[in-house]
C-alpha cells in the first residue's frame, strides 16, 4: 500500500501555521499585551522566528480536552491566563490538541485552512441528526470524526448499549464526501459509542452482511456473531478512487483481554455478560474477514479503536492505519513548535495507562525528551505513577481533583481548579 498523502495541490499556509488567530482565543501572543487582530502583522517579540531569550520564557501549551468539562482550547486558555500572572514578559503559543477522538476534525480543518460541510447522518441508534465534516481548501480531502455521528456523547445514559448501536452514521459522512468528489479521507475513530467492528459504516457504503438464513442483518454489535457472508455488489464505486487514512487514539487489538469489548464496552454501557458476547462476536467476525480477504488482516495495533471500526476500514476501504498523535504531530508541524519552546505544558482529563500509548501526552513527551524540553502535565485525575512519569521525561504532573471531594466537583469547577493548580505549582517552582 502506498503511504497516505494529502492532495498534492498547493495550499496557502493556514492561520494556525502563520500564527494568526483561528478564533478570538487561539493565537500566539506576548503575555501581558492585547492580542493583535486576526490577519494583522506580528508585533516585535511575537511569533515564530524570534531569537531565543528576547522576550523571556517561551511556553507551548498543547493540551487535549478534559472530557465532559473543558475543551482543549479552554484548557489552553486557562493555563495561558495563569502563566501571564507569573511571567508577564513570556511568549505563549497555544495549540489545542487532539489524537483521533473528539476535536480532531476541528483541528485538522483549521490547520488546513478548510471549511465545514454540514450533512444529515444517522446516530448510533439510526436516528437522523445534523452533523459535519471538514473539507480542505481544494475540496479533495475530507476530515471526518467518527464521534460526530457515532459518538458516545450522542446517547443518553439509558440509551448506551454497544450491542445495539451502529457506526452507520460514520459511513453516511464518508458516502457524502465520496459522492462529492473527495479523493482522500482522514478518519478519526476515537470517542465512539459502538462495538460493531465497523459493519455499520460498511453498510452505509453499500456492503451487506448476511446470516445463516440468508437474510440481511442489521449492522449492530450483537449481530457480529451471526454473520456468515458478506456481499459487496452495491458498494460505492467511488471507494476505489479514494485513499483512506484511519487515525486511532489507542493501540488495542480487536478482541481478547485488551480488545475493544473488554477495554471499552463497559464505558459504553455493556454489562460483564454483554462484554463476553461482544468479544465473541469480534472473534467470529475476524474469522469471516479472514475467509474473504487474507489471514492477518485484523492483526494490527489499533484494530480495537472505535469499537473495532479499523478492521472494516482496512478490509473494505484498503485504509492505512496510523496513530492519531503521530499524524497530527506531522500534519501540524508540531516538532518545530517544540524546538522553539522552552517549556511545554500538555494534559488531558484522565492521565492513565492508556495515556502511555498513542495519546496526546505520550506524543508530546516523546518530542520533549528528544529535544530536552521541560514538560509539565495537567490532568483531572492521574493513575500514572511518579516513576512512570519520570521515565516519560515529565517533570511534574498536576492533578486538579486532588484538592476536591469528588469527580463531579472537579468536573463542575474544572477551570477554576486548573488555574489554581497551575498557580500553586508556579509559586512552588
Amino acid at each position: 500500500m502506498q503511504p497516505f498523502q494529502l492532495s498534492p495541490h498547493p495550499r496557502p499556509l493556514s492561520k494556525m501555521e502563520r500564527g494568526e488567530a483561528l478564533s478570538p482565543t487561539v493565537q500566539i501572543t506576548k503575555a501581558g499585551t492585547p492580542a493583535r487582530p486576526a490577519g494583522g502583522p506580528l508585533r516585535p517579540g511575537e511569533g515564530p522566528g524570534l531569537p531565543a531569550g528576547q522576550a523571556g520564557v517561551r511556553f507551548l501549551l498543547a493540551s487535549d480536552k478534559f472530557k465532559g468539562s473543558l475543551t482543549a482550547q479552554q484548557v489552553c486558555d486557562s493555563i495561558a491566563l495563569t502563566l501571564q500572572e507569573q511571567y508577564p514578559e513570556s511568549l505563549i503559543e497555544k495549540f489545542p490538541m487532539a489524537d483521533g477522538g473528539e476535536g480532531t476534525c476541528d483541528l485538522l480543518t483549521s490547520i488546513s485552512g478548510g471549511s465545514k460541510i454540514v450533512v444529515k447522518a444517522r446516530d448510533p441508534l439510526f436516528r437522523s441528526i445534523e452533523t459535519f465534516y471538514g473539507l480542505s481548501p481544494d475540496g479533495k480531502t475530507a476530515f471526518i470524526e467518527m464521534a460526530s455521528a457515532s459518538g458516545l456523547q450522542l446517547l443518553k445514559q439509558d440509551e448506551r448499549n454497544p450491542g445495539l448501536t451502529s457506526s452507520v452514521g460514520t459511513g453516511d459522512m464518508i458516502a457524502h464526501a465520496l459522492t462529492h468528489g473527495v479523493k482522500s479521507i482522514v478518519l478519526g475513530c476515537g470517542g465512539s459509542g459502538t462495538n460493531d467492528a465497523g459493519i455499520g459504516m460498511a453498510t452505509a457504503l453499500g456492503f451487506s452482511f448476511f446470516g445463516s438464513d440468508g437474510k440481511i442483518l442489521q449492522p449492530i454489535g450483537e449481530n457480529l456473531s451471526k454473520i456468515e457472508s458478506i456481499h459487496s455488489d452495491e458498494a460505492l464505486k467511488e471507494i476505489s478512487g479514494c485513499k483512506f487514512l484511519l487515525i486511532t487514539d489507542v493501540d488495542n487489538p480487536l478482541f481478547g483481554p485488551q480488545g475493544a469489548a473488554f477495554t471499552f464496552a463497559p464505558q459504553k454501557g455493556a454489562s460483564p455478560k454483554d462484554v463476553e458476547k461482544l468479544d465473541q462476536g469480534m472473534k467470529h467476525f475476524a474469522q469471516i474477514l479472514e475467509r474473504y480477504y487474507h489471514s492477518g488482516i485484523i492483526d494490527f495495533p489499533g484494530a480495537g479503536a472505535g469499537g473495532g471500526l479499523p478492521v472494516s476500514a482496512r478490509a473494505f476501504l484498503n485504509a492505512e492505519i496510523k496513530p492519531g498523535i503521530d499524524f497530527i504531530i506531522e500534519f501540524a508541524n508540531l516538532e518545530e513548535k517544540i524546538k522553539r519552546a522552552d517549556w511545554v505544558i500538555t494534559g488531558e482529563g484522565k492521565f492513565d495507562q492508556q495515556s502511555l500509548h498513542g495519546k496526546v501526552v505520550s506524543g508530546m513527551a516523546r518530542l520533549c525528551r528528544q529535544y530536552q524540553k521541560k514538560l509539565w502535565v495537567i490532568c483531572g485525575v492521574s493513575e500514572v505513577t511518579e516513576r512512570q512519569a519520570k521515565q516519560m521525561g515529565i517533570e511534574k504532573v498536576l492533578t486538579i481533583s486532588s484538592t476536591v471531594s469528588g469527580k463531579e466537583e472537579a468536573m463542575r469547577n474544572a477551570d477554576e481548579l486548573l488555574r489554581k493548580e497551575i498557580r500553586k505549582a508556579l509559586e512552588d517552582f
